[in-house]
């Protein structure tokens, strides 16, 4: 363990996972609560045409996935809040217009020979410390937000009707969740990827539910989960030359699959 911390590579790592755990702790259970997984991965690979495009226009990547989100997240709450009924198709078409959009922009860039790879599965281990800094932005302002606003969040996530007629402006919070939703992916990418983000930030909540009562506890407990899966991968990829993503995520399955075994009941009810 003193060898690991030691390496400043692994040093950034670990602070990245502890940061994401937290941003994505929050933002998942309020995905997981209001039963909104699918949006968030349309979002999540719809990024994907803000890498494409930054990578044209040789900006830098996260900035094109974190401005092409925004704006997916935008469009995507404006139209499944007009229409519900068509919500699959909606998230559908926006997932395959970013993935189309990112390849094409990609296929258009002269010279390109960057490794996308690590923007589709995560490079956790090129974490720098400009990445760390946006992380920790996010989870000072989405600490703030859910501080600020916690009875609204969770009047919209249990009874979005009764909080409108409790004076509650549910549409602007619909807005804002979707939003932080996109800024949550765009700061998971560097850990876990676009492909595998979705699982980072809905297992932990997954199982947290089991045991929380409250959507506060549920957040705490979700972001120690997340932090355990994140340092747990990271030690498992060191020892045997792993993915660092990939190794995350496998663990967090095998511990939602055992979650699932050992509490069926308390899950199927």
């Amino acid at each position: 363990m003193s060898e690991i911390l030691s390496l400043n590579f692994m040093q950034n790592a670990l602070a990245a996972g502890v940061l994401v755990s937290i941003v994505c702790a929050i933002t998942g259970s309020l995905v997981v609560i209001n039963r909104m997984t699918f949006i968030a991965g349309g979002i999540a690979h719809g990024a994907y045409g803000g890498i494409g495009i930054a990578f044209f226009f040789s900006l830098e990547p996260l900035l094109g996935a974190c401005l092409f989100s925004l704006l997916l997240a935008l469009v995507i709450a404006t139209l499944t809040l007009r229409d519900k009924s068509k919500i699959d198709s909606v998230i559908g078409a926006i997932w395959a217009f970013g993935m189309a959009i990112g390849i094409i922009f990609i296929d258009l860039t002269p010279g390109y020979n960057a490794d996308l790879m690590s923007y589709l599965f995560g490079s956790i281990l090129a974490v720098s410390s400009g990445d760390l800094l946006f992380m920790g932005a996010i989870d000072v302002v989405f600490i703030a937000l859910i501080g600020l606003f916690y009875r609204q969040f969770t009047a919209l996530s249990f009874d979005a009707e009764f909080a409108k007629l409790r004076g509650v402006n549910t549409t602007l919070f619909y807005y804002v969740l979707v939003c932080m939703m996109a800024l949550c992916v765009v700061a998971t990418i560097r850990v876990v990827g676009l492909i595998l983000v979705i699982a980072l930030l809905t297992i932990p909540p997954y199982i947290a539910q089991i045991f929380a009562k409250r959507l506060g506890s549920m957040m705490a407990i979700s972001a120690l989960f997340s932090i355990i899966f994140c340092v747990s991968g990271l030690m498992l990829s060191f020892e045997l030359n792993l993915t660092g993503g990939a190794s995350i995520i496998l663990i967090a399955s095998v511990c939602f699959f055992i979650f699932c075994f050992r509490f069926k009941n308390l899950i199927g009810g």
